[in-house]
């Protein structure tokens, strides 16, 4: 019999449980709940537990906050069952596969890989005729195709994930009653906030809460914006338009396709939609309904235009809607398949409205309440960007937020209560975008609501032409992938030296730029050949990384890529606290074959296993705009955007970059 002594050590625990998401460091000291008579309180509040607070409250919990610190309260009482959005962008599919969440969504939800256009034929019989099928996605991206799930699904996906790593969850039945900001009563917690609950049995409990900050993610009717004073501004057009999701029975050839109509009787837009647990497929209508309603420029609305509005709304009838969907798919037959087929249906107004501000200061100017997703802005689901420009509002502050909280920027040693410049970049950021998604929407809706080809009764016309450039210019910003931050804290333009690394503008093919996201390429990893998507060594753990572009002359001591890598790993990312900046090397085709021993010492400890050739699988060098003899360096901020871009040599912009965001050690 083999007899064998075993020893293990005390983290063993950690490689045989689940893999969970690494904790950021945190320098400030550790947060604990008060006892009972000082009173409830958090470091973090959010209000609403949609997408973008669900989002918000997963990312802040894998970054290290406990349920001690961290509250997410919503009034519903579980995800959400039917309706609303229902559409990921292949930027937020890139988001979501960096969480670890994205492979139910890739496999159940619907892809939509292609748009078709049926426009009136000059066939009276035919009355409209497909002129055109083009990619619904345009532009490079990891996942070239949208994906429609039920929102509720993605809900569910969060939520589940969150349990890892918190045992409350969301609190709900529970709503915000009322919200402001007292520094006299508690100067490092000032938000107090006012709960409501309902037990079930239905009876309600008040309570009174402190926070440091608190998010209002609780949708276009958002209580947190109320209270703080908060105004959505912009404007309602006048269409309406009526949605249902239903199994269809149709002889229309393009229903699993997503679909611009454009007929005679008027405007109809196809999503198809999820395989549902009857064995069906699910499709969404849009559908333009005749009539106008008043077009309501006012910020906030007149009570007056309000009811009318509404009043106007509540005339359409789902029996209304599909009489206007038939009379739009002529000469096709369109119906609900049996009895009970329908899913959801409801009837909304085109409106773009964005608020003034997306952050509440109190009176040392240290952001204390945010909002966050439709709290914030508003706009028609027709460019499907609800849902995704939402999360993405919260992947964005979240980053910013546990640096702030773990006191990670340099700002957090000025004392208790002072502001933080790095969180200020959240309303500079996420105002600038959702100001274009406004713009945007606006000429996209007026355009899909207008009539294509001779118009007799006066109304302006347009044509096909223009309406299909309209879709795929606006296709970098409806995807997501050509989002692009303006300069602020976090992403610098131009590097001191002035000089520019990067060759060529295509931006939306992947040419570095700060301000955009580091596009996936396929890479050789050195240490065991294995091929790999760069993405997969941009995880959303929320840390920066730097990314190293060495030029052809790496294997030379006394080249450039060789100082610049000693430079980094022996000077730079010691200086910062340990375990928050990650390095990334990719090599251009080199001379001859080479081992670790030829390379410097300091990329074998930082990047062992974030070592790639650059040229064997994609063209890295290419795709990134970068010449291979000359090399480049670039920063990425935690959320995969792009922060700073330098010459190769030009480490001390990398080092001023970063000392900027993070507090150094």
């Amino acid at each position: 019999m083999p007899v064998f002594t075993e020893f293990s050590s005390s983290s063993r625990e950690l490689r045989v449980l689940p893999s969970f998401a690494p904790p950021l460091p945190r320098l400030s000291p550790k947060f604990t709940q008060p006892s009972t008579s000082n009173g409830e309180k958090y470091e973090v509040v959010i209000v609403g537990a949609g997408p973008a607070g669900l989002m918000l409250n997963l990312l802040l919990a894998r970054y290290g906050l406990s349920d001690d610190s961290l509250l997410c309260v919503d009034s519903k009482p579980s995800t959400l069952k039917s309706g609303q959005a229902d559409g990921l962008q292949p930027r937020t599919l890139e988001v979501l596969k960096s969480l670890g969440l994205s492979d139910e969504i890739l496999t159940e939800g619907c892809q939509m890989w292609e748009v078709a256009f049926w426009n009136p034929s000059d066939d009276r019989d035919t009355v409209i005729e497909r002129t055109s099928i083009v990619p619904d996605v345009a532009v490079q991206a990891r996942y070239p195709h949208e994906v429609t799930i039920h929102q509720g699904r993605i809900e569910r996906i969060l939520e589940t994930d969150l349990l890892r790593y918190s045992k409350r969850g969301v609190e709900r039945n529970t709503k915000v009653v009322d919200v402001k900001i007292d520094e006299e009563g508690d100067e490092e917690f000032p938000v107090v906030a006012v709960l409501e609950t309902v037990s079930q049995d239905g009876e309600q409990r008040r309570r009174t809460i402190r926070s440091k900050h608190l998010v209002g993610a609780d949708g276009a009717h958002s209580v947190i914006r109320r209270c703080m004073g908060l105004k959505l501004e912009g404007e309602s057009l006048d269409h309406i338009w009526g949605v249902v999701d239903l199994v269809v029975d149709t002889d229309f050839p393009d229903i699993r396709r997503r679909c611009a109509i454009h007929s005679p009787a008027g405007s109809v837009m196809v999503i198809p939609r999820e395989r549902i647990v009857t064995g069906d497929y699910l499709t969404r209508l849009y559908v333009q309904v005749p009539g106008a309603v008043a077009s309501d420029s006012n910020s906030n609305g007149t009570q007056a235009a309000t009811k009318d509005a509404r009043a106007r709304r509540s005339q359409v009838t789902l029996e209304g809607i599909f009489q206007q969907a038939a009379a739009s798919f002529k000469p096709y037959q369109i119906k609900p398949k049996y009895e009970g087929a329908v899913d959801w249906w409801a009837a909304y107004q085109i409106g773009q409205r964005v608020a003034g501000s997306f952050t509440v200061k109190d009176s040392k100017g240290a952001n204390r309440v945010f909002i966050a997703g439709d709290a914030c802005h508003t706009h028609s689901p027709k460019a499907g960007q609800g849902m995704n420009v939402s999360m993405m509002d919260s992947y964005n502050l979240a980053w910013e937020l546990i640096y702030s909280i773990n006191g990670l920027t340099p700002d957090a040693g000025a004392g208790v209560g002072s502001p933080d410049s790095l969180v200020d970049t959240y309303h500079t950021g996420r105002h600038t975008i959702a100001q274009q998604l406004i713009e945007f929407d606006r000429a996209f809706s007026s355009m899909f609501s207008g009539k294509i080809g001779a118009s007799g009764d006066g109304t302006t016309s347009l044509t096909h032409d223009q309406f299909l450039e309209v879709f795929s210019t606006g296709n970098g910003f409806t995807s997501g992938c050509g989002i692009e931050y303006p300069e602020n804290l976090t992403v610098q333009k131009k590097n001191k030296a002035g000089k520019n690394p990067i060759k060529g503008t295509d931006y939306l093919s992947g040419i570095l730029r700060p301000g955009r996201r580091l596009l996936n390429v396929k890479l050789k990893r050195h240490a065991d050949a294995c091929r790999r998507d760069l993405h997969e060594d941009f995880p959303s753990t929320a840390r920066f990384r730097i990314l190293v572009l060495t030029s052809t002359d790496l294997l030379d001591p006394r080249g450039k890529s060789a100082q610049s890598l000693t430079a980094l790993t022996k000077n730079i990312i010691p200086s910062f606290p340990d375990q928050l900046i990650e390095q990334v090397v990719i090599h251009p085709r080199l001379p001859r074959q080479f081992t670790w021993k030829d390379l410097p010492a300091g990329l074998k400890k930082y990047s062992e296993m974030r070592f790639y050739s650059g040229h064997e699988l994609d063209d890295v060098y290419g795709i990134y705009g970068v010449d291979a003899n000359e090399g480049a360096v670039a920063v990425i901020r935690p959320d995969g955007y792009v922060g700073v871009i330098a010459e190769l040599s030009d480490v001390d912009t990398v080092d001023e970059y970063l000392g900027r965001c993070l507090r150094r050690v």
